[in-house]
């Protein structure tokens, strides 16, 4: 079992930046891709970055490609989505999953809110 917990949302300027953290406890955390996802009102989920176990592969949905960053530190159990040049599509709840190996999502943190103000 992974238990995950995301924070570092909030209320930021277009143009800002945030770092948002996902935080495991309980056992395999090295096991796992992590994946951040997030959800806009009436919007289906959309995926937005993913992490190898090892932090050596990284992938990004284009959306926010090039003003990303992904990364994590195994020996603190955490995975970071920095995220700059902020705008209001990117008002959204974002969430940290874990992948398994065979590609499912078990489990999943609650989210946290982001909202850009325009």
């Amino acid at each position: 079992q992974v238990q995950l917990v995301e924070s570092g949302g909030g209320l930021v300027q277009a143009g800002g930046s945030l770092r948002l953290s996902c935080v495991a406890s309980g056992r395999g955390f090295n096991d796992f891709f992590i994946a951040w996802f997030r959800q806009a009102p009436g919007k289906e989920r959309e995926f937005i970055a993913s992490i190898s176990t090892g932090g050596g592969v990284t992938k990004y949905a284009d959306s926010v490609k090039g003003r990303s960053t992904v990364s994590r530190d195994n020996a603190k159990n955490t995975v970071w989505l920095q995220m700059n040049s902020l705008n209001a599509e990117d008002t959204a709840v974002y969430r940290c999953a874990a992948q398994d190996w065979t590609g499912n999502y078990p489990y999943w943190g609650r989210g946290t809110q982001v909202t850009v103000s325009s």
